[in-house]
């Protein structure tokens, strides 16, 4: 096994994933930049190295210091966590060309799946439904124009070389795609240095479904269930759950199935997801794949007793998958709220600040995943999640109440957090009897 892994990363998911190697006996190397000297996973790391400024392409997303750092330290794999260079496969290629083994898939097989229009193209030769669409990318408005009207408005335009809803855009008639194609051109090129395009048919009141699928270097796969993904705010997730309160025996089947034809198709090995969009008649479309450790993670974890991170240091390590798929049970019901410094009341803005009181939930099967302490300074320059509260139940009504009950007992004082507004989403009935779309939020809070 590995003796020691670097973790490119900061926050709940470095410390989760140092957790981990701690029990696997795996010594750590931790990096932070300026704004985080005083982290919680630079104290539980083993070693830790300042990698630079707070500004994360001058830090975390400085490739060359990150290997220099792994190389210098002698660690032999390098775990991404999620988000930064997790889904590069520039950083993956630096990992794999410097002797480094990348916690994760191939370089190769991230360029595919980071690819929106060949992941989609692959998945239609595997047999697995896509929604209606242009075949690639958009070259003119006058093709962007004939493509809708075959289709039908209204359609979403997406941007081919990422996600999170950076470059997409709906439109409703010509007027509106006219308008929306330059403004999602402009912002693929800012956003992930590709301008591509492409067009789907909008669906109005979908879910969003994702299978988890582990894969090893032998050829074997399995996937460990759904996770529902649905409650979102612009295209970005805010609570999960699993399994899904839509789904039934024979659709799991297909969708499994569906999405470990996809994964075999590029070739896929260690932890990567598959994302669905629903219809209202169980109608299900490929949406992308995700090349790495999902945010969302644990819910799967609860409900299997499967832990991640363990098996992808396993399968990154060499070694053969240690689950089959008719033995892997789902048990219960596992709901994660995302907890965000942020301010529900003014559009949810960003909140950085010291924390001044903390005083987290506990009881029964309560997790908390967190990097937040008393007198923790949250910084501005990164993504906004401080916390996921996750619980366990043994069917969703228990989850429910479980989940409002620790909601409750949550309190971050000092700066403002995303909780009081999960709380009052798990107050709403159609929420309660499972009765939901991607336009939860907006529909019921307009947001």
């Amino acid at each position: 096994m590995f003796s020691k892994v670097l973790v490119a990363n900061r926050g709940e998911i470095a410390l989760r994933v140092i957790r981990t190697l701690k029990e696997m006996d795996i010594k750590s190397i931790g990096v932070y930049s300026d704004a985080d000297t005083n982290s919680l996973h630079v104290r539980f790391a083993d070693e830790a190295v300042n990698i630079g400024p707070p500004l994360a392409r001058k830090s975390y997303l400085n490739i060359e210091k990150i290997i220099d750092v792994a190389k210098d330290l002698g660690a032999e794999a390098i775990h991404p966590g999620y988000g930064f260079l997790a889904e590069n496969y520039s950083f993956t290629k630096a990992c794999e060309s410097n002797g480094l083994t990348f916690i994760g898939p191939s370089s190769q097989t991230q360029q595919l799946a980071g690819e929106k229009i060949e992941a989609i193209r692959i998945a239609r030769e595997a047999g697995v439904p896509v929604l209606p669409g242009s075949d690639g990318g958009i070259s003119s408005i006058e093709e962007a124009l004939k493509i809708a009207n075959h289709i039908k408005y209204p359609i979403i335009l997406k941007a081919s070389g990422g996600g999170g809803g950076k470059g997409m855009r709906i439109a409703n008639s010509d007027e509106e795609l006219k308008i929306f194609i330059k403004l999602s051109i402009g912002e693929a090129r800012a956003t992930f240095g590709n301008p591509e395009i492409y067009i789907e048919k909008y669906l109005e009141r979908p879910r969003h479904i994702e299978f988890q699928i582990l894969a090893d270097i032998f050829g074997n796969y399995v996937h460990l269930g759904e996770r529902e993904c649905t409650i979102q705010r612009n295209y970005q997730k805010l609570i999960e759950e699993s399994p899904s309160p839509f789904m039934d025996d024979k659709l799991r089947k297909k969708m499994g199935d569906a999405a470990i034809n996809i994964m075999r198709s590029v070739g896929y090995t260690n932890a990567g997801t598959v994302e669905f969009l629903i219809d209202e008649n169980k109608n299900f479309y490929f949406n992308e794949i995700n090349s790495r450790l999902q945010v969302e993670h644990p819910v799967t974890e609860m409900i299997t007793g499967i832990d991640l991170v363990r098996q992808q240091v396993l399968i990154a390590y060499g070694s053969k998958l240690e689950l089959e798929q008719d033995k892997i049970d789902q048990n219960g019901w596992s709901i994660e709220c995302r907890i965000n410094a942020e301010d529900p009341v003014h559009n949810f803005k960003p909140c950085p600040g010291k924390v001044q009181t903390l005083i987290l939930p506990g009881g029964p099967n309560v997790r908390i995943d967190s990097a937040l302490y008393n007198g923790y300074e949250v910084p501005p320059f990164y993504d906004s999640l401080v916390g996921k509260l996750i619980v366990w139940g043994r069917n969703r009504d228990m989850a429910i109440r479980r989940m409002q009950r620790a909601l409750s007992e949550f309190v971050v004082n000092g700066i403002s957090t995303t909780i009081m507004f999960h709380q009052k989403v798990f107050l709403e009935e159609d929420f309660i009897k499972g009765d939901i779309s991607t336009h939860f939020l907006t529909e019921k809070f307009g947001q």
